[in-house]
């Protein structure tokens, strides 16, 4: 029995599968091995399931995605996190890769991007926490609970309108999102 000679690292393995990801719409492991030149048992050593690997990509590619968002952002407080999450839900939309894998992969993608399996929601959160300690900086005081709470509901809130296709058939309805999560952030 041959063995697999080749040493391959995770993020070289996430690099490839990010590739894979925008030219498919989805992993394909069979596939990505052949790509990364390795046998599929060695990228099954290499990984910790499917799952936890699209998590990563699509984190990868949320996270760049976040930082072009929050770039120039000239306002602060609630109006900057909902223009940031506005730049990121556009870009999200209008994403052919990601759109083809919700449509494609209805359940892998709520497993991935709203359970532990793909770690993308707690990161998500991790993020937002970070944007509203940003946006709120010295105005700690105008938000009406902790930063950790917040952030865990207004991920929720937002996953729950933007994902409504796959959740319940609904369509996504961005505006719907937006006046929901400012009437978390800024009631009254």
């Amino acid at each position: 029995m041959p063995h697999d000679l080749r040493v391959i690292t995770y993020d070289t393995i996430v690099a490839g599968a990010r590739r894979h990801f925008l030219s498919k719409g989805t992993i394909d492991m069979e596939q990505l091995a052949q790509e990364l030149a390795v046998s599929r048992a060695t990228l099954y050593r290499a990984v910790d399931g499917r799952d936890r690997l699209l998590g990563d990509v699509l984190w990868s590619l949320a996270e760049r995605t976040y930082e072009l968002a929050r770039e120039d952002v000239t306002v602060r407080g609630v109006d900057a996190i909902l223009e940031i999450s506005h730049r990121f839900t556009e870009s999200l939309m209008t994403s052919a890769p990601f759109r083809r894998f919700l449509e494609q992969e209805p359940q892998t993608a709520m497993r991935v991007l709203l359970t532990p399996a793909g770690g993308v929601h707690e990161r998500t959160v991790a993020l937002n926490r970070e944007i509203f300690a940003e946006a709120f900086e010295g105005h700690e005081d105008e938000l009406l609970g902790d930063l950790d709470t917040l952030a865990y509901l207004y991920v929720r809130l937002r996953e729950s309108i933007l994902y409504a296709d796959i959740m319940s058939g609904r369509q996504p309805d961005p505006e719907v999102a937006e006046r929901a999560v400012r009437a978390l952030l800024a009631p009254g």
